[in-house]
């Protein structure tokens, strides 16, 4: 639109004004009309907002409580125990991780000549006696071999019993004044070269025929085979490296032993004779008596400890060579005859670690916990004796999760 001057002529409008004027009509369009201020709403829906409310927190109520109460922890309790010594077994002084071994070790049987495997007499598992046959090699080159070393036997005993008859007619001669002295040297020493073949050809007759038995292995002893190195048809050779010869490898389980290593520190507490406890790890609740028979004479001076032996005094066909064991040293009964001191028992999953590695208990009081710190002494039919940190009666917590020091807990139905 044009502008008024100052003396009533319309002036025509320049490009600034007209951008103003645009910019005006555009935000009037832009502006909302709210028209006239709602009306209060009616007191009736007032009070079903309230009730409303009222019910939602009532839910919210119920809902947290249910939620505290799912974050109570649910453990279980035992009641600590105090055992006298025959309700609780003999006391452990010392125990440690080790292994099941044969008293003579494991036998590795191997060829003392190269040959083919030919044929095993044996699988393994199988219980062998002294003297049962083990292994064949292919013993045809032997057999020849043997045949050739008696032959040549054969015609040097023949070459000797004509040298002997040759220097027995030399001597007649060179007694008649007939052969001379050159001659019955000669005579002679015919006989002694032919004597020495034939003690050759039995010494490589002899050995024909021991090759020809190394070519089947027999047991050295009773046991059980325990492994075979090679399979029929590959060639065995003797020595070798790291047992390259050897076939089977066997062992004898009528002399079952334990070992385990001590620190050196609590060899005080172990002597020969003391009687000790082997519980496989493959079989916790079985318990074989044994007594210590080996200590052995130099200690590992980079570990610093001594390997012991114990001997199983009523091994079973559970038992395996190099399977894990645990292995207790038991006290010596008190030599005035008097009976131990009684124990403290509780499950034997009642017992924790704490964030610093101690054992400790937990003690039910009725609503909380509270942590007690403990010392063992092993276990005995699946419980643990405790020596320090319980008196016996009190309620002890067991398979739980984390817990901390005055939580409350709720018992589950046991």
């Amino acid at each position: 639109m044009a502008k008024r001057s100052p003396y009533g002529n319309t002036l025509p409008m320049t490009e600034t004004a007209k951008r103003e004027d645009k910019l005006r009509s555009d935000l009037a369009s832009l502006r909302i009309d709210r028209g006239a201020p709602p009306a209060r709403r009616s007191r009736p829906g007032r009070a079903r907002r309230i009730v409303t409310l009222v019910v939602l927190l009532a839910i919210a109520g119920a809902g947290g409580a249910f939620f505290l109460r799912g974050r109570i922890p649910e453990v279980r309790t035992a009641l600590a125990v105090v055992a006298d010594a025959s309700q609780s077994g003999p006391l452990p002084v010392l125990s440690g991780s080790g292994y099941v071994v044969t008293g003579d070790r494991y036998i590795s049987i191997g060829v003392r000549i190269p040959g083919r495997i030919e044929k095993y007499f044996v699988e393994e598992g199988q219980t062998v006696h002294k003297g049962d046959e083990l292994v064949l090699i292919d013993d045809r080159d032997y057999r020849a071999a043997l045949a050739r070393a008696d032959a040549q036997l054969a015609v040097a005993r023949a070459n000797l019993a004509l040298a002997d008859s040759e220097l027995t007619r030399t001597r007649e001669l060179k007694r008649q004044e007939v052969a001379s002295k050159q001659e019955l040297d000669v005579a002679e020493n015919k006989a002694n070269v032919a004597r020495a073949t034939v003690a050759q050809w039995e010494a490589e007759s002899s050995q024909a025929k021991v090759n020809l038995e190394y070519t089947l292995l027999r047991a050295p002893t009773d046991g059980v085979i325990l492994s075979k190195a090679k399979e029929v048809g590959e060639i065995a050779v003797p020595g070798g490296f790291s047992g390259s010869g050897d076939l089977i490898r066997m062992a004898n389980l009528s002399d079952m032993r334990a070992q385990v290593d001590v620190n050196e520190a609590d060899l005080n507490r172990v002597r020969m004779g003391q009687k000790a406890e082997v519980i496989p790890d493959a079989f916790p609740d079985m318990k074989y008596a044994a007594e210590v028979v080996k200590l052995y004479p130099q200690v590992d001076r980079q570990k610093g400890t001594l390997r012991i032996e114990v001997h199983l005094l009523k091994p079973d066909a559970k038992l395996l060579p190099d399977m894990s064991a645990r292995i207790a040293f038991l006290a010596d009964a008190p030599a005035d005859g008097s009976k131990p001191p009684p124990a403290v028992l509780i499950p034997g999953d009642g017992l924790h670690k704490n964030k610093v590695g101690d054992l400790v208990v937990w003690i039910h009081d009725g609503t909380r916990v509270r942590e007690q710190r403990v010392e063992t002494a092993g276990e005995y039919e699946g419980r643990a004796r405790i020596t320090s940190g319980l008196k016996g009666g009190e309620t002890v917590v067991i398979s739980q999760g984390p817990l901390r020091d005055g939580q409350s807990v709720r018992l589950a139905q046991q």
